[in-house]
């Protein structure tokens, strides 16, 4: 496992990850440790208004206004959903033709968060997991909820000693732990024989699945 949190200068945040991961003996850099460990290998660096955007900056300008904290992409014009009910975390699992099972999970965090504040998308256990044993899992939604029920690691506790499927585990997890502390968002998941399961307790969450041969599937409601 790698990650990296607190980042404003690494152009492609997911190999700086799985540089930690490849070329170091940690699993999670912060902040300028982080970015002059990604330099040192020659990662692609960037200036911060890199990843500034006008949408992005009427966002923030509005949640600044109304004194509020919003989730990543909530409140975007012209979205097919409600801006209030879903989440903009990017997140990609899978299996290889070898059985191994990986997962990746990247977000800006939130809009008019407090300076230092790290979700559950670098936290492994929480936002991002993978055990070829069981599943690899990533996770999208209220952080701080999804790391006190450390929701991706859960799943695959529930398979591993609780001889749950997948679905059932997903199920359990989305609809009954974390909603009961007030967790909103989903999670997307495969499992060692290839099963896949994409659940969310909100209104919609943007989703798709491929496999080697067949169309690729998207969504966005139920």
């Amino acid at each position: 496992a790698g990650a990296v949190a607190g980042v404003s200068h690494i152009k492609r945040p997911l190999r700086a990850a799985r540089a930690v991961m490849e070329h170091s003996e940690h699993v999670l850099l912060v902040g300028a440790g982080a970015e002059a460990f990604a330099r040192g290998l020659g990662l692609e660096m960037v200036d911060p208004t890199y990843f500034s955007t006008e949408a992005r900056r009427a966002q923030l300008h509005r949640a600044q206004a109304d004194a509020v904290t919003v989730l990543d992409h909530d409140g975007a014009a012209s979205a097919p959903l409600d801006e209030q009910r879903k989440f903009g975390t990017v997140g990609a699992v899978a299996l290889d033709a070898h059985g191994n099972l990986a997962a990746a999970t990247s977000t800006g965090g939130m809009t008019n968060k407090r300076p230092g504040r790290v979700g559950d998308s670098p936290l492994i256990g929480a936002g991002t997991y993978a055990d070829n044993r069981t599943a690899a899992v990533s996770c999208t939604g209220t952080g701080e909820m999804f790391i006190r029920a450390a929701a991706a690691h859960d799943l695959c506790a529930r398979m591993a000693y609780g001889g749950q499927t997948l679905d059932a585990a997903a199920e359990q997890v989305v609809m009954q732990s974390l909603l009961a502390i007030d967790g909103r968002g989903g999670l997307i998941a495969v499992d060692a024989q290839g099963h896949v399961c994409l659940p969310f307790n909100t209104e919609g969450m943007y989703r798709g699945h491929a496999r080697v041969g067949e169309p690729v599937q998207t969504a966005i409601f139920r």
